[in-house]
């Protein structure tokens, strides 16, 4: 008997016929000899709602008070999948992230797992009880509720699966796969049927919406095999895996864009030792994620210090600069929110030189202009104007070959 834990989207249980539909899939994993654990999203557009209403009470929503909030969408849908299962002869039970004790940090909206307690949960696994758990919500050491970020329910299931070392980690959602890029916007990306958990990193971190980074984190960490699957449809998937030597073949995998970008930069900076820091700390005690990073060369002892924000923060994200601008001696702060990230990645690249180069030239080719650029051993990223970010990636699918087999 194997322990399956199933992960199901918003749009997978978008409504009570589509909840019904997942109770049926369920149910048919119960009865081929498995325990199942089941985490749910909350309905599609629910936590859209939610947050909405919560802005419209508030200029600025407490912390607390807004994760109480946007946490009770999955509560329903939870209770009705254990409602229908129960009524379709299958015995479950339902379990909020504090029932179970998915215990977090105090970082409300963006709250991270420091353990899972699995007692309950084993428990009620023993009776042959499908156990149903509301994803993307915990609670920290002083019983508040927290949130884990959007796409959070990812990751909850993906530490449900490590904490109770289960066989496999299905998500399913509305597509079947990872894609070598986004189908909606290149017809001849391909659906992979493995990815290396490295690859799928960087493809999440880089605007690949199919899984949350820190649910891959997760998953690499303690070896929990994930597959992307998809709700409406029996047929293919993508196992995200440890690296083979088989998979070393693509120099590159896929394409990915993120346009939830914002660039910053500060202007005329003195450069000198912990000038850096103290733009910086700021933003991470305020849990602001900065991503690519970019100091130009000294001039005269002076320089301009660039990043990208998500977009999301870029409010909050100038408020915190703008209050160092005169602590650091810098002479302005820029901004612009009209960017997009587009990047490259593959494992092969750790072996194959020239793949930078050839990007770079297939962008220069079509006239994009490249604004920031960012590398790591499997990864090539490009800030651009956001209007090419749809033109730069069906070239670069393209440059790349990516959509014929490997």
């Amino acid at each position: 008997m194997s322990l399956v834990v199933q992960k199901y989207g918003g749009t997978s249980v978008a409504n009570i016929d589509k909840i019904a539909s997942v109770a049926r899939k369920v149910i048919r994993t119960r009865e081929a000899g498995n325990d199942v654990v089941v985490v749910l999203s909350a309905m599609a557009g629910e936590t859209d709602r939610l947050i909405n209403m919560a802005q419209k009470a508030a200029d600025e929503p407490d912390a607390r008070e807004y994760d109480s909030l946007i946490s009770t969408g999955e509560q329903v849908t939870v209770t009705l999948l254990a409602i229908m299962l129960n009524g379709m002869g299958c015995p479950a039970k339902s379990f909020l992230g504090f029932q179970v004790r998915v215990l977090t940090d105090q970082a409300f909206k963006k709250a991270r797992i420091l353990q899972v307690e699995t007692t309950a949960i084993r428990d009620e696994l023993k009776k042959g009880t499908v156990v149903v758990v509301a994803g993307f919500q915990g609670v920290d050491r002083e019983n508040n509720v927290t949130t884990l970020g959007r796409g959070g329910s990812d990751t909850s299931a993906v530490a449900l699966a490590a904490a109770l070392k289960a066989d496999v980690c299905d998500i399913y959602s509305d597509v079947d796969g990872v894609y070598t890029t986004d189908p909606n916007i290149c017809s001849r990306a391909r659906r992979m049927d493995r990815i290396t958990y490295d690859e799928m990193l960087e493809m999440a971190r880089a605007g690949a919406k199919v899984l949350q980074p820190r649910a891959v984190e997760l998953a690499k960490k303690y070896n929990v095999p994930v597959y992307v699957k998809s709700s409406f449809t029996d047929e293919g998937g993508t196992l995200v895996t440890k690296e083979e030597r088989d998979m070393e073949k693509e120099v590159v995998s896929g394409v990915t864009y993120d346009r939830d970008q914002a660039k910053i930069t500060v202007v005329h900076v003195p450069d000198r030792p912990g000038v850096a820091a103290r733009l910086f700390t700021p933003l991470s005690e305020h849990n602001i994620v900065v991503d690519m990073i970019i100091q130009n060369a000294s001039i005269d002892g002076h320089t301009d210090l660039t990043f990208t924000v998500s977009r999301k923060d870029i409010s909050e994200a100038t408020r915190i600069i703008s209050e160092v601008l005169k602590d650091v001696d810098a002479e302005k702060m820029e901004v612009d929110d009209n960017v997009a990230k587009v990047s490259i990645i593959g494992v092969g690249m750790i072996s194959h030189s020239g793949v930078a180069a050839k990007m770079f030239a297939t962008l220069a080719k079509e006239g994009i202009n490249i604004m920031m650029i960012s590398t790591s051993e499997i990864k090539v990223s490009c800030v651009v104007e956001a209007k090419y970010t749809e033109l730069a990636v069906t070239v670069l699918h393209d440059a790349f070959g990516l959509e014929k087999e490997s």
